[in-house]
């Protein structure tokens, strides 16, 4: 059929291509429909996504469907504009990009692994020359170090546990909910600490190559074969990573002083009260005037210096209902889970600088 009536029910099809009795066999629809996932911009909407659903509801009353809807999940990719951040067209011409360029000038796998990093899939994004530079310089790093057979080591020395298992079951997940951009943000991390480390034990660095050939399959193919195997990577097992090895023994939280950030502060997650505060007021005794009138601490996340005392007349009139007071308790404990989001997002974002730089 031509135009959009082929396409309207395609899906359908190509579960049972070479039938010449029927369109498809209602056995092997019924196992595989509806569609699992859906992926199309909003100008694919009217241009495929409605008719396919007429299409399928027509076929569904007929009973030639076995679903009254083809597709178990939508999702809207955004569009990547031009430099200039307007859709690329005819209109301005100057700030269209020609894949086929890139390719030649960096390669497939940096298009693909720049395309996945420039943000979130379903929001639009202006072309950027300069980051495309930039992951093709992250691919460069990448080959460079895991290519040398004297950097992969095969025993665990503890350096990269940790970080390893936490980049696995980051960029599992994120890869099951389509967050590409931060999954390879991940990686980069991975990357970083592992330069700092000197060496990678065989186990960590095979499972990051698996990881990233998703995104950077040639790559990906190119490496495995140097680190000694003969089959393609596409069929390897995904890596595992445990759980428990994920979990930070140490924490970074903030030290404040009258509600302002004066400091940050590395302490184990189970130490004592007054050994944090005594840490804290030595990262801060410098900044610190006047008398201490309160000090608090909330157990892995900030420490709170408060030397403006409030006047005793207005102390007493304060007669709060113990529902209230649970209100503000709750509402001081997600201040402080905000400021040390806060601090998280710095420390990825001085990762990425560093990268990129």
């Amino acid at each position: 059929m031509p135009g959009s009536a082929g396409s309207s029910w395609y899906y359908m099809r190509y579960i049972d291509p070479h039938n010449d009795k029927e369109f498809a066999n209602q056995e092997l629809l019924k196992h595989w429909m509806p569609v699992d996932l859906y992926v199309g911009g909003p100008e694919h909407a009217v241009g495929h996504l409605m008719y396919s659903r007429i299409w399928n509801r027509f076929l569904f009353d007929q009973g030639l469907s076995p679903v009254k809807e083809p597709f178990k999940k939508l999702v809207h990719q955004g569009m990547i504009l031009g430099s200039n951040g307007i859709k690329m067209g005819k209109r301005f011409p100057e700030f269209v990009v020609n894949p086929s360029d890139v390719v030649e000038e960096y390669g497939a796998d940096t298009l693909r692994l720049y395309e996945m990093f420039m943000g979130p899939l379903e929001v639009s994004k202006p072309w950027n020359d300069s980051n495309v530079q930039g992951a093709k310089r992250f691919i460069t790093r990448v080959w460079n170090f895991f290519t040398e057979p004297e950097n992969i080591i095969e025993e665990d020395d503890g350096k990269l546990t940790r970080i390893y298992h936490q980049t696995v079951k980051k960029v599992t997940n994120d890869f099951e909910a389509l967050g590409y951009n931060t999954a390879i943000s991940q990686m980069m991390i991975f990357v970083n600490e592992v330069y700092k480390a000197g060496r990678c034990p065989r186990e960590f660095a095979e499972g990051l190559i698996k990881m990233l050939s998703c995104v950077c399959p040639h790559v990906g193919e190119e490496i495995w074969q140097r680190m000694g195997h003969d089959d393609t990577i596409a069929f390897e097992p995904w890596p595992v990573y445990d759980e428990a090895k994920t979990v930070e023994d140490t924490v970074e939280i903030a030290v404040q002083i009258n509600g302002k950030t004066k400091g940050t502060l590395a302490i184990g997650k189970q130490d004592p009260k007054d050994e944090v505060i005594a840490k804290a007021k030595d990262v801060i005794a410098d900044k610190l005037t006047g008398n201490i009138v309160k000090e608090i601490y909330v157990p892995g996340r900030i420490v709170k210096r408060d030397n403006k005392k409030v006047p005793r007349s207005d102390m007493d009139q304060i007669h709060l209902p113990d529902p209230v007071k649970e209100d503000i308790t709750a509402l001081q404990h997600e201040n402080s889970a905000l400021c040390n989001r806060i601090l998280d997002l710095e420390k990825q974002l001085k990762e990425l600088e560093k990268e990129r730089t």
